[in-house]
């Protein structure tokens, strides 16, 4: 299909992020399929999380909030996650009638006439005057290199690829990452592996007490303050250390979480540390978190020279037509609400001063 489409944006992706852009966009008057379009790669409403694994189940989750403009009521905490949100982000998307077409994978955002951006898809080409990014990061694990990786005889899979902790039944397993995922794998892991050992690059931080608003803010501050450096951007959880709960308490006590410096090579067996002191292994979990899956943007040359994109609020400080949500400070769930609606306030603003003056 190639016909050229215009609206006056373009949002891609229909997670948390994206939806919130076009719920603000709508309550601004936009009309979805005349002024903007949603491209979601997805086969489903849910975002990332209609790919979570099974066991990982409402009750489970950390953080979730809700998208504006409703609630999400009366979840039954034993379901999994993907269902309750995909079901929740299905209704939501009826209740606001935003049209999201999928799945349409977005290749790439180039330069068009006009100060227009084209963007190419597997359904042909839209020419947009601003754009809002809600890629996420899931389509974007991270694997991390070490000597020996490639002679390891077992399996090795990452947490994209994670359905439960059945399958390793009698297996030894070993984890690595320091995050959520990480722990989430162990605690789960434990009642069905041969052996499980836990192996991070830093010491894991635990937090006590409430995570007020403060600290959050602190937090997301932080991780900003990259972003606008134009580093590559850092987790929120990564600043905000683990909430210390009764699951990770159990797991500390009964030695679950008993963490193991990273080690230094992969065996064809097992991993190794530089001690002599080894681990046989049928099974490496890389629990290594995500990256910001923004290849499709690579023709508009936005990195800076630090790896990342330099952003104020949402807005690409080399292309303001180009809004970045759900990407460093708004990873998170709420964070992504807000950068929705700060997203819209300046693309309404952009698109009424590139309006030419009525004569």
């Amino acid at each position: 299909m190639n016909e050229l489409r215009e609206v006056e944006v373009v949002v891609v992706g229909a997670g948390q992020a994206g939806l919130s852009g076009a719920y603000h966009l709508r309550r601004a008057g936009f009309e979805p399929n005349r002024d903007f379009v949603v491209l979601d790669h997805s086969p489903a409403p849910g975002g990332a999380w209609q790919f979570r694994w099974p066991s990982l189940t409402y009750g489970k989750v950390h953080g979730m909030h809700a998208l504006p403009g409703m609630e999400l009521t009366d979840a039954d905490p034993a379901r999994p996650s993907a269902e309750v949100i995909g079901a929740y982000f299905a209704r939501y998307e009826r209740a606001f009638d935003l049209r999201v077409r999928r799945p349409v994978e977005v290749r790439a955002v180039r330069e068009g006439d006009g100060g227009r951006l084209l963007v190419e898809t597997s359904d042909g080409i839209w020419s947009a005057r601003a754009l809002i990014n809600a890629t996420g990061t899931w389509d974007h694990p991270f694997w991390p290199r070490y000597p020996g990786q490639e002679t390891f005889g077992g399996r090795q899979l990452h947490t994209a690829q994670y359905a439960g902790p059945e399958e390793f039944a009698g297996r030894r397993v070993v984890v690595v990452g320091g995050g959520a995922s990480g722990t989430q794998h162990l605690l789960e892991l434990a009642a069905y592996a041969a052996a499980t050992t836990w192996v991070t690059r830093r010491p894991p931080v635990f937090r006590e007490g409430p995570f007020d608003a403060e600290a959050g803010r602190a937090a997301v501050a932080l991780v900003a303050e990259r972003v606008r450096e134009g580093l590559p951007p850092r987790s929120v959880v990564s600043v905000t250390g683990l909430p210390l709960n009764d699951a990770i308490r159990r797991g500390l006590a009964e030695g679950v979480l008993r963490r193991r410096p990273m080690f230094d090579r992969i065996t064809p067996d097992g991993v190794r540390w530089r001690d002599g002191s080894r681990v046989d292994a049928d099974v490496i979990l890389w629990a290594t978190g995500f990256r910001a899956a923004l290849g499709h943007l690579a023709p508009l040359r936005l990195r800076a020279p630090g790896g990342g994109i330099r952003v104020e609020g949402t807005r690409a400080v080399a292309d303001p037509r180009i809004h970045l949500v759900g990407y460093g400070p708004s990873a998170s769930t709420i964070g992504a609400n807000r950068a929705g609606r700060a997203a819209v306030r300046d693309i309404r603003r952009l698109l009424a001063e590139d309006r030419p003056a009525a004569a």
